[in-house]
């Protein structure tokens, strides 16, 4: 264990979401791990422009980041991660979605938003699932920082009596959250936010890993975007984080058996097997 992992009080951030809905880590990268990411990302970059208002325009992202650098795998099974979360979700919680985002200039704000809404469960509830994002460059108002309300994760449906309806109210309580390149935070999945608008002249390069309940459907489909010899090779905590694992007791099951099973080398879905013996 090292030195930042041994010293994080997972319960202390862990209150701080409970309470305001989100937690800043400052020290989430070091400089090795920066530069990693950034190598990482390289080639990939361009390659994807947001396709509405809501993705960004001016915005570019790369899904399926865990596939795309052995650093991204590291980040999403983080330790100091892995100990907060298991202060919300159940054994087993899946990696959801990872993508960077980088926001250029000119870009204007999200409408806001939450990122668990598509689990269409009443509010008030307790999340579904929590999102990182970590600053590859430092975020600040200027340039696009995430804007949270703090305590929106604890509000009912829109018109409950604890939830404001004016917009523009809504709009005056959001907090930008600037953090220096290497830091993150991690946020309810209930909580409203939104990515700010760059009103500067360099982009602003984050990436976000989200994880949910277990037996939650996740937002990237892992299986059909990563070939099973590439996550062969990870970890057997990574594997789980994208689905290779069961729910008790039979959520996730290949036809009947552990889908683990799939990740041995010359595996053969039962059923065909089963056709060629018959």
């Amino acid at each position: 264990m090292d030195l930042a992992t041994a010293a994080f009080d997972a319960d202390a951030h862990a209150a701080e979401i409970r309470r305001q809905g989100y937690t800043i880590i400052p020290d989430f990268m070091d400089a090795g791990t920066l530069a990693a990411v950034r190598a990482g990302l390289a080639p990939f970059q361009g390659s994807h422009h947001g396709r509405n208002d809501f993705e960004g325009f001016l915005t570019e992202r790369i899904y399926t980041l865990v596939a795309r650098a052995p650093v991204f795998q590291d980040l999403a099974e983080e330790p100091r991660v892995m100990a907060l979360l298991e202060r919300f979700l159940q054994p087993g919680f899946l990696l959801t979605a990872s993508q960077s985002i980088q926001i250029n200039p000119g870009e204007t704000a999200q409408n806001l938003h939450t990122d668990d809404g598509f689990y269409r469960l009443p509010r008030p509830r307790p999340a579904i699932s929590f999102t990182l994002i970590a600053a590859v460059d430092a975020f600040t108002h200027a340039n696009g920082c995430t804007e949270v309300v703090p305590g929106s994760h604890l509000w009912g449906e829109p018109g409950a009596p604890n939830r404001p309806t004016d917009l523009a109210e809504i709009e005056a309580m959001l907090v930008p959250l600037e953090m220096p390149a290497g830091a993150c935070f991690v946020m309810a999945g209930t909580a409203l936010h939104r990515g700010g608008a760059n009103r500067t002249d360099r982009p602003r390069l984050a990436f976000t890993n989200q994880y949910c309940e277990p037996w939650a459907r996740p937002q990237e489909n892992f299986f059909l975007a990563m070939p099973p010899e590439e996550a062969r090779a990870m970890s057997p905590r990574m594997q789980k984080l994208l689905g290779y694992d069961i729910w008790p007791s039979f959520m996730g099951m290949v036809t009947g058996s552990h889908p683990a099973k799939a990740l041995e080398p010359g595996w053969i879905p039962p059923v065909v097997a089963q056709r060629r013996e018959g």
